[in-house]
């Protein structure tokens, strides 16, 4: 019988919620909920992902190289994916990422995928902002977005409002 394990690793913009299992990480959430009862805590499972997301919140890591296991639509899939080559410190918007996945109409769509993302960071959905440029919902809050897009234009971070 497979077990969802789970750690929480402090960071400057709160603590991030891990879970996985053997086949890879199935969540990393800021200021996400509570680990479930039937999770079993094991730190160790997750010493490569908090040794990445540290060097990340020091400035040092730029892409993470990491086993994924999201679960999600194909649809989902492929926006999850295209977050990923979202270059570190760039941004665009939902609508570009729709005509890049060649649905250019679609970016509702890609923005409810975006919003569905369970693995923030890792998979950079806090790169996707607004055609007009301004940020947009994100599920860390919209301090803890402003706080990574910053992180990732100066190398530092500070705690997000």
């Amino acid at each position: 019988m497979t077990h969802t394990a789970y750690t929480l690793l402090p960071s400057p913009l709160g603590p991030v919620l891990l879970t996985g299992g053997d086949a890879g990480l199935t969540r990393v959430l800021l200021d996400g909920p509570d680990p479930a009862p039937e999770w079993v805590r094991d730190d160790a499972r997750f010493t490569e992902a908090a040794r990445q997301l540290g060097e990340y919140f020091a400035g040092a890591r730029t892409a993470f190289d990491l086993p994924l296991r999201a679960a999600g639509t194909a649809f989902e899939q492929r926006v999850w994916d295209e977050l990923r080559r979202i270059p570190y410190g760039e941004t665009t918007s939902y609508g570009a990422l729709a005509r890049r996945l060649g649905h250019p109409g679609a970016a509702r769509a890609v923005g409810r995928a975006n919003g569905r993302n369970q693995l923030a960071i890792v998979v950079p959905c806090h790169r996707v902002i607004g055609a007009s440029g301004a940020l947009t919902g994100y599920a860390g809050g919209l301090e803890r977005k402003r706080a990574l897009l910053a992180l990732e234009r100066t190398g530092r971070t500070a705690p997000a409002a």
